[in-house]
């Protein structure tokens, strides 16, 4: 068993593993470890959990899973359930891959986008006030190769996510 395995309270060593594939996944995508190891335990898991489940099984605070369970709720990837004991809620996972692809896409890709769009923007401003010489004419061509893929990714996401049913 690995280090990382090791540290996670009261684990077999198959669930640790799963959490292990999915803290992989969350890191290739930019999100936090803890994102990786909240959805992975919830995924390998049998019943729903608890904030507090979490908390205990994982050993990572309360403020990092309460800040996961957030994320995992705007993606689309957790929902909540009522649980036997009243007032506490418990989390399961979405294991649809369309739910979970389409949540990242509408939660991280687009607004990244968005935002990308407004900094080429700013930055064919900026080339316009240089002065023109080859290094402007390089910048400019630059910029309009970027402002096609942005072109090109907003035509694109739309038939992904028709096609991930979100």
């Amino acid at each position: 068993m690995s280090a990382e395995a090791e540290s996670i309270k009261d684990l077999s060593e198959f669930e640790a593993r799963v959490i292990e594939l999915f803290c992989d996944g969350v890191k290739l995508l930019g999100l936090p470890k803890s994102i990786g190891e909240i959805y992975g335990l919830l995924y390998v898991s049998q019943e729903a959990l608890s904030l507090d489940d979490l908390v205990e099984r994982l050993c990572i605070s309360k403020g990092s899973v309460s800040q996961g369970l957030r994320s995992l709720r705007e993606l689309g990837a957790v929902r909540e359930v009522k649980g036997a004991a009243g007032r506490r809620v418990y989390y399961e996972p979405d294991v649809e891959l369309k739910q979970l692809a389409g949540g990242f896409i509408k939660e991280q890709v687009r607004p990244h986008l968005e935002s990308g769009e407004e900094k080429l923007q700013k930055l064919k401003m900026m080339v316009k006030e240089m002065p023109g010489d080859a290094k402007s004419d390089f910048y400019t061509g630059r910029l309009e190769r970027l402002g096609g893929w942005t072109k090109r990714a907003r035509v694109v996401l739309p038939f992904i996510q028709k096609f991930l049913g979100r």
